[in-house]
């Protein structure tokens, strides 16, 4: 390895230099600030108890640590705290690290500058002051560094902020309100920078696995992630492109999302997506995908009410009762076909798949069964609804006393 050539320079000159440039320390600090002023006059800057900017500071102190550990042979240390702190700074504010970077570049390149005439007024050799130009860009870089662990922190913590305040919000957002809580809304909603909406959705999700990464649905939905079944709120469900855009974040997902309702009845979207859960979780809805449940409407209104179905089937379709399962779930199939199907026999044998004259037989049998009570609008319109449900259930023989 080369030997660094600031060793090779008299310990009288290296004295010399670092005397010259710590007692310039102060007036060259401030030099830099007002250059920085000068240069980014929208820069806040934040004193210290004593009314001085710490910036001030901690230019002096960066210029001082550089010279002391460069003179004493060792590599120039950059003082963690105070860089950090001003990374930290531009983090809670919002801010990119680009401005801070560029105030960085522009302090190391006025130090450098006058550091090089110190070199000459000391007659350090030509070799030392080159080092001298490295050592101040890996300082540069040191500077840097601090800065980006300082702002990563601040960035951390106010994203666990927002996500704090976030949950908040939609917490507020799914309770049932009994009373105009407009404005309560309005102020959670400004703390995270949600402009409320007219109409809302809400979806319920279901983790494909434990330590599933949270899916990226985009600016403007809100995603709770703590629950066990993480939840969406979805300003104007209706927005074009917006369903596709959810379609994309949640592949690979199982949920379903409410229907859209004004902003004050998020529970009621709330319930009607739980709901669609479960019967996701029972295996009567299909899993692997977010479904709408306004494409769901026949599916949600029919299997919930599983117990009031089972009721009015064993009374709907008692005339069934003492046949075989194959014969009563041949004449359901055919009832509800015929129910269905506008039109005889001919359509009802299409509707089925089955040659007409086996419609026709069924039919008859039917109408035996049943009698005229087949033609009341009410007592078909129950069938119906019945029918349907069990249908859905892959259940058209009725249960059996």
């Amino acid at each position: 390895m080369t030997r660094p050539a600031w060793q090779d320079v008299p310990r009288s000159k290296l004295d010399r230099f670092e005397e010259i440039a710590r007692s310039e320390a102060p007036e060259l600090a401030h030099t830099i600030l007002f250059r920085i002023r000068r240069e980014y006059p929208y820069l806040h800057l934040v004193e210290d108890e004593s009314g001085e900017p710490l910036a001030l500071v901690g230019i002096r102190r960066a210029i001082e640590g550089f010279v002391s550990n460069l003179t004493a042979g060792a590599h120039p240390r950059v003082p963690p705290e105070m860089f950090q702190e001003f990374g930290r700074g531009e983090g809670l504010e919002g801010r990119s690290l680009d401005a801070l970077q560029a105030i960085y570049r522009l302090g190391v390149r006025l130090t450098w500058r006058r550091l090089a005439e110190i070199g000459q007024q000391a007659d350090i050799p030509a070799p030392a002051m080159y080092e001298l130009a490295e050592s101040g860009f890996e300082y540069l870089d040191g500077l840097v560094e601090q800065s980006v662990r300082g702002y990563a922190e601040a960035a951390a913590r106010r994203a666990s902020e927002r996500l704090r305040l976030q949950r908040q919000l939609i917490e507020l957002l799914l309770m049932e309100h009994r009373g105009d809580v407009s404005m309560t809304l309005a102020e959670r909603a400004a703390r995270i920078g949600w402009e409320l909406p007219e109409t809302i959705a809400v979806g319920v999700l279901m983790r494909p696995a434990r330590e599933a990464v949270a899916p990226a649905v985009g600016q403007g939905i809100l995603l709770e992630m703590e629950s066990e079944q993480p939840r969406l709120v979805i300003p104007d469900p209706e927005t074009a492109g917006r369903a596709e855009t959810l379609r994309r974040a949640t592949a690979g997902w199982s949920g379903a999302i409410g229907p859209p309702v004004p902003l004050a009845a998020a529970a009621t979207s709330l319930r009607w997506a739980e709901t669609a859960v479960q019967l996701i979780k029972k295996g009567l809805l299909p899993q692997g995908e977010v479904l709408y449940c306004t494409e769901r409407t026949e599916e949600l209104l029919l299997l919930p009410a599983e117990d009031l179905i089972d009721a009015a089937a064993r009374r709907c379709l008692a005339p069934l009762d003492g046949l075989s399962a194959t014969q009563s779930r041949r004449l359901a199939e055919t009832l509800l076909a015929w129910i269905e199907t506008p039109g005889g026999a001919p359509e009802v044998a299409a509707r089925l798949g089955v040659h007409p004259q086996t419609a026709r037989y069924r039919l008859r049998q039917i109408r035996e069964l049943w009698g005229d009570a087949i033609d009341e609008a009410d007592q078909r319109f129950e069938m119906l609804l019945v029918l349907r449900a069990l249908r859905l259930r892959d259940d058209l023989a009725p249960a059996q006393d």
